[in-house]
């Protein structure tokens, strides 16, 4: 039976963690369920050897030299049959909320493209990461959801996949999901923890925060994100401001601008506002 949803795992000399993804997916659900781990390359030995001995019966492995995050999910996109793509870090762990979430509202909804949820950290911090629905004024500032969120093959298909000439790797999210907002896809947010992540020393994401302006110069000088440009400035600029308890003024006149703007560049962009579970 052709799968419903595909997980796709990317790893990078994380095999000490791997067991741990693994082990999170309920392959018990009641539609089929496709993993596939993509191997970015990995050079460390114990990783190789934990690949090595995965169950082929469970488990699609790809191997790959080591090309990046974007390249791994493209092709581990690439190579799923199922209709629902659920990313996951090879250090993070699936609720078993995540995949009933993904098929019951993609199924239900077809206007929907996105189902994303909350996060809890583990690891060296702890708490909620609470998302909160999509929004294109938000995003402008700084990516409001993570990579680990179900959405219609077709979605990737139709916004062209990662962007695998990021200057650095771990904002590739970021730029789909705003490829995916300007090409008038829907998001829904349920308000629930749908994976936990892992908050660990070396990650990826602390390489990524210290070379942050340049990916985002990066991503607004792109031809689809020019417009958006302008708009970030003065939004970012307002929020600065307004950390300043005696500049406190002009939320009203952006939100004004944000949807102004809005209207004139996304005409027929889908409602992306939280909207009750099914």
């Amino acid at each position: 039976m052709q799968p419903h949803v595909s997980v796709i795992i990317t790893c990078f000399n994380l095999g000490a963690y791997l067991h741990e993804a693994l082990g999170s997916i309920g392959l018990d659900v009641h539609v089929p369920v496709e993993v596939i781990v993509v191997d970015d390359g990995s050079t460390d030995p114990a990783t190789i050897q934990i690949l090595d001995s995965m169950d082929p019966q469970r488990f699609t492995l790809l191997r790959q030299r080591n090309m990046g995050l974007a390249a791994a999910r493209n092709n581990g996109i690439k190579a799923a049959q199922g209709k629902y793509i659920i990313p996951l870090d090879a250090d993070n762990r699936l609720r078993p909320a995540m995949i009933s979430q993904v098929v019951s509202v993609l199924a239900a909804r077809p206007e929907v493209d996105i189902v994303f949820g909350d996060a809890q950290y583990f690891g060296e911090r702890e708490g909620r990461f609470r998302m909160g629905p999509a929004d294109l004024s938000a995003m402008l500032e700084r990516n409001r959801i993570d990579a680990c969120a179900g959405f219609r093959k077709g979605l990737w298909e139709r916004v062209g996949g990662y962007d695998e000439q990021m200057p650095v790797m771990g904002y590739e999210d970021w730029e789909f999901w705003l490829r995916s907002l300007i090409s008038h896809a829907d998001f829904h947010y349920t308000d629930e923890v749908l994976f936990d992540y892992r908050v660990r020393e070396g990650s990826m994401l602390s390489n990524t925060i210290k070379h942050r302006e340049v990916i985002v110069e990066y991503i607004f000088n792109k031809p689809e994100f020019r417009h958006l440009r302008e708009l970030r400035r003065a939004y970012v600029s307002m929020l600065e401001r307004e950390r300043n308890p005696r500049t406190q003024t002009g939320r009203e006149l952006m939100n004004l601008l944000v949807e102004r703007i809005k209207e004139r560049i996304l005409p027929t962009q889908s409602k992306v506002a939280h909207r009750p579970k099914p």
